[in-house]
């Protein structure tokens, strides 16, 4: 592995998912790289979205076919790639008169099917509410839907799972380790870290998500990057709303579209909604969003839910392109690569989490033109899991879990399960080694491995990134967690996920 005295072809300011892809891309094509962040990797954006690996059925209406091809087509492939932390997830669209025609709906959602290749995605069909498992959760005046099938993924740990495979392919990983200056010496970029020290790169690549306007012009000194438009996402977790797998796409008065999608098997997720800010520090999930949130929810549920029913809360900040003119709705999700000329610089913004890979190989082609992708077939580590011939990732790692559970007959299945849907191939191990002492349903051994092969230093990292068991664990044992990596008991609930930033790469 490098470190600080070598020079790097390539180091990027910002460890969310755009720069934990292009990392792992430059990685593999031989580039030696270094990945810098002022925070925790998926410490910010990265670990605060709605889950989802989508096309953005939405978008449809604002004719945006080859930005919803184009993720529709990456869908596909990071279920294959990654099939321990994503899966196919059915949405119903119910029917609300007064909003969308029916017809329109359908229309979409046809168009939805068949504007990329699908290997694992059932189509769309219309149901009878009243015949659905779904419609049981809905109030009664809702008779007709749409089901159609999208996917969702743990956004914190995919950025994990490509962090991980950059450093096993030579990568230097520094989080929580600030950039104050990044300036050209003798040809070179050196950037200066937090306690004085400096690093080389023949090139800098700026993917700070919300803070990339900020980078360019306060850390590196430009003033060529795009004007950004900070939108925050917040959501709300509650008591499970239904029983079964279906996630609902509830359409609002207001035009807007809200999800309440199945979460950490008690929970359901609901979001999001769309406010700008001037700062990503400012983002804070606001009790007038919470009520916004619930309205929205009610407005379809047969059984209200409740402010008492919320039992956490997050934010994200997305980074838009500004595009005068445009509302919420219009501005696009799409990414833009900006090149700073003469300077071996290039500054990445906006983006969606389902198409980092695609952005990363965009960025290649740019930087090493002659160098050959490989990221689509290539499974992510806790995906690298036996699979016979042409078998999808998605089929391979149910029927590894099932000889997995089979085989360490002596843990309870559950536990297996929960162990491989978080960290995929590596569970072997962790059993095969033992798990050392419970601290009230986590184990020392996730702990080592946490901190050992991904970076955790705290509480909160395991808790709301690495896992979600801050919402499954109760308060004496996210203490015990919090003892472990020597902070107080109080540390581990302190911040929840999305709560507070960090300013990744930067001071």
């Amino acid at each position: 592995m490098s470190d600080l005295n070598t020079i790097f072809d390539l180091a990027i300011i910002g460890a969310g998912i755009n720069g934990a892809g292009i990392a792992r891309d430059a990685s593999g094509r031989g580039l030696s790289v270094a990945v810098l962040d002022g925070g925790d990797i998926g410490g910010a954006t990265s670990s605060a979205s709605t889950k989802l690996i989508h096309g953005g059925l939405r978008y449809l209406e604002y004719y945006a076919f080859g930005l919803v091809r184009k993720a529709l087509a990456e869908r596909e492939v990071l279920l294959d790639i990654a099939p321990h932390i994503t899966w196919p997830q059915p949405f119903v669209l119910p029917h609300a008169p007064g909003m969308r025609p029916e017809w329109l709906l359908r229309l979409g959602t046809l168009l939805y099917d068949n504007l990329a290749r699908r290997q694992v995605m059932p189509g769309s069909e219309r149901i009878d509410l009243r015949r659905e498992r779904a419609g049981r959760a809905l109030s009664s005046e809702y008779r007709n839907a749409f089901r159609y099938w999208d996917g969702w993924v743990d956004d914190a740990r995919l950025v994990v799972e490509n962090l991980k495979d950059a450093r096993a392919r030579g990568a230097l990983v520094l989080p929580r380790t600030p950039v104050t200056r990044a300036e050209r010496v003798d040809g070179l970029w050196q950037l200066t870290l937090g306690e004085g020290r400096t690093l080389r790169a023949r090139r800098l690549i700026n993917a700070a998500g919300p803070w990339a306007e900020d980078v360019a012009r306060r850390v590196m000194g430009l003033n060529d990057a795009p004007p950004l438009r900070l939108v925050q996402g917040s959501h709300i977790v509650t008591r499970r709303v239904h029983l079964g797998r279906d996630a609902f796409m509830l359409q609002q008065p207001d035009g807007r579209i809200i999800f309440i999608i199945p979460y950490e098997r008690d929970y359901s997720l609901i979001g999001t909604t769309e406010g700008d800010v001037q700062r990503p520090e400012d983002a804070k999930v606001s009790d007038a969003e919470v009520s916004y949130l619930l309205a929205a929810a009610n407005r379809y549920l047969a059984r209200p839910l409740s402010h008492d029913d919320v039992v956490h809360r997050f934010v994200g900040v997305r980074p838009l392109i500004l595009e005068t003119g445009k509302g919420d709705k219009e501005t696009t999700r799409d990414y833009r690569l900006v090149d700073h000329a003469g300077l071996d610089a290039m500054t990445v913004v906006g983006g969606k989490i389902t198409t980092y890979r695609v952005l990363a190989e965009d960025v290649l082609a740019r930087i090493a033109p002659r160098s050959k992708g490989w990221t689509g077939s290539a499974p992510l580590p806790g995906g690298a899991i036996d699979r016979h011939r042409g078998e999808h990732g998605q089929t391979a790692f149910k029927r590894w879990l099932e000889q997995l559970q089979r085989r360490e007959a002596n843990y309870d299945p559950k536990l297996i399960k929960r162990l491989a849907m978080t960290i995929g191939a590596p569970t072997e191990g962790l059993l095969a080694g033992g798990l050392g002492r419970n601290l009230g349903g986590v184990f020392e051994a996730e702990l080592d491995y946490f901190r050992d092969q991904e970076w955790a230093t705290s509480g909160a990292d395991v808790l709301w990134r690495r896992t979600k068991l801050g919402l499954h664990l109760d308060a004496a044992a996210q203490g015990e967690v919090a003892r472990w990596f020597g902070e107080d008991a109080a540390a581990a609930t302190e911040i929840p996920a999305g709560h507070r930033f960090a300013r990744p790469g930067i001071a």
